[in-house]
């Protein structure tokens, strides 16, 4: 068992405790005890061999809020794109290095890119660390999937490592 898992069954069992001495199974006494098990791992931190595991969690909800924003961005584009009285755009497959190693971490970037409007991942090459994606609009899309890309990955890489 992982350390970081230690952290959060401890967190989870102060907060069984708390609801105990409260002699309440409520879902806010419960709440109330898992912040103060957060709290109390948290002042113990040093004395765990690992990270304190709200790093994790604060990194998780920085990639999920990345993913939001670049889905809202990305569906404006597609959006005016479509929306123009003349359609110019030019469909393609362009290919993207990744710096992402394990078969997760790849499957989660794959999975994100192809969520946002106008791109889809078509083929990976794990071993070589190569995307292949398919953009509505070569031309305007490249440089701004490339973006996405690289900001996709520094934020699994701070979630996953």
């Amino acid at each position: 068992m992982t350390e970081i898992t230690t952290q959060i069954l401890l967190n989870l069992l102060i907060a069984f405790v708390w609801m105990l001495l409260n002699e309440s199974w409520n879902v806010m006494i419960f709440s109330i005890g898992y912040a103060i098990g957060f709290l109390i791992i948290f002042l113990m931190r040093r004395f765990f061999p690992v990270h304190f595991y709200g790093r994790k969690i604060i990194s998780i909800i920085k990639l999920f809020s990345l993913f939001i924003l670049e889905l809202l961005k990305s569906s404006v584009v597609v959006m005016i794109q479509v929306m123009r009285p003349k359609l110019t755009i030019q469909p393609g497959i362009f290919r993207s290095d990744t710096i992402l190693k394990s078969d997760w971490e790849i499957t989660l970037l794959s999975t994100l890119l192809t969520l946002t409007p106008g791109s889809v991942v078509m083929e990976i090459d794990p071993k070589a660390g190569v995307l292949y994606i398919h953009a509505m609009d070569v031309n305007e899309f490249r440089t701004s999937i490339s973006k996405t890309k690289d900001k996709f990955e520094k934020a699994i890489i701070e979630v996953m490592r």
